[in-house]
């Protein structure tokens, strides 16, 4: 093993940046809890999106605080809270953090952050192979899937980091009494239910809504009972999708909690949806999936098992997309991928689920 400066040593209190959605965070979960394993009495704190904080209550065992991030003008995810960035500082100030790692990308924007920070040190990724120093700043890692690579950073700063690249979403008993409740109100039958999930944070991230109508629509007829879910700022979604499916499906659109989703995925047959933070919800609680990777980098977002977690794409030039919207009238990227592609793939994976439920 090569020997690297211990720059990370062994703090009392460790912070780290990432600033991000909910399927980032689940793709860093890995990394938190080999943190954890490093340092098994330093305080640990993640500064993130307030979005994420559901995530850090279940996940206890490797974060201890979450302090919320007011934002940045050079960051996308949030609007910025400027009245409450004072109070921020001051508030790391008090804490006497000893180190902050930045895991919120490459560091091209996120390292002036994170030096802006009161803290005793920092380390993390850099942009450029040019600025990496052995034991704190570490080239950012293009070739390696999203929950590796943070992985990486770890054993870059001289940890061990021997850990399941897998996310983590523990559910807790009200999770699985609102699911429950949620089945029995739909006489929804765990055997039979398949969810859809047709939102993404980005327009370019989504597959038509009508292709998605058209799956469900099919799969109803088959006999599955199809659940749309998604969050209440995509009910309109959630309605429409329904509308032209025409046939028998439950709209679960804003009407299920983060915790009580992730119970639904975990007791459903299979979830469709496209390459989103629900996709990383499912890997986590260990529910099939086939996901519809518009615009993404598969290479970097797709879940780790690739037979539980199928990921249909179709290779366009653009690809990935950095857009929010595709600038193409036509999105050649989602229209390249069939409805008979996606049912084809559908009914292999439910084909394997019953066989998987059959076995236990």
């Amino acid at each position: 093993m090569i020997s690297r400066p211990d720059y990370v040593g062994r703090p009392r209190r460790l912070a780290v940046f990432r600033a991000l959605n909910l399927g980032d965070m689940l793709c860093s979960m890995p990394a938190f809890k080999a943190l954890r394993a490093a340092f098994p009495r330093s305080h640990i704190a993640l500064i993130g999106l307030p979005s994420c904080a559901p995530l850090v209550k279940r996940n206890r065992d490797c974060i201890d605080e979450f302090l919320p991030f007011p934002g940045d003008a050079a960051l996308p995810e949030q609007p910025v809270q400027y009245a409450a960035i004072a109070a921020f500082h001051r508030g790391l100030s008090i804490r006497s953090i000893d180190i902050v790692l930045q895991m919120h990308g490459s560091g091209l924007h996120s390292n002036r952050i994170v030096r802006a920070m009161p803290a005793r040190r920092w380390a993390g990724f850099v942009p450029d192979p040019s600025m990496a120093q052995p034991g704190r700043l570490m080239p950012w890692p293009d070739d390696l899937p999203e929950a590796e690579r943070y992985l990486a950073l770890l054993r870059w700063l001289g940890m061990p980091a021997d850990v399941e690249a897998k996310p983590s979403f523990p559910l807790i008993q009200d999770d699985l009494e609102e699911a429950r409740d949620v089945m029995r109100e739909h006489r929804l039958m765990a055997d039979r239910m398949v969810v859809v999930h047709p939102g993404a944070r980005l327009g370019s991230r989504r597959w038509p809504l009508l292709r998605y109508a058209q799956v469900a629509a099919a799969l109803a007829r088959d006999g599955w009972q199809v659940a749309v879910t998604g969050d209440a700022s995509e009910r309109r979604l959630g309605e429409e999708l329904c509308d032209r499916a025409g046939a028998a499906v439950v709209d679960l659109s804003g009407h299920t909690s983060l915790g009580g989703l992730a119970a639904l995925l975990q007791q459903s047959r299979l979830l469709i949806c496209n390459d989103t933070g629900v996709s990383h919800v499912a890997a986590a609680v260990g529910a099939r999936s086939v996901v519809i990777a518009s615009g993404s980098d598969v290479r970097r977002w797709a879940p780790g098992d690739p037979q539980r977690h199928v990921v249909l794409h179709w290779d366009t030039p653009c690809r990935p997309c950095m857009h929010a919207e595709c600038p193409y009238v036509h999105h050649p990227c989602a229209r390249g991928i069939s409805v008979e592609r996606v049912l084809a793939q559908a009914k292999r994976s439910l084909q394997e689920s019953g066989h998987e439920r059959t076995c236990i």
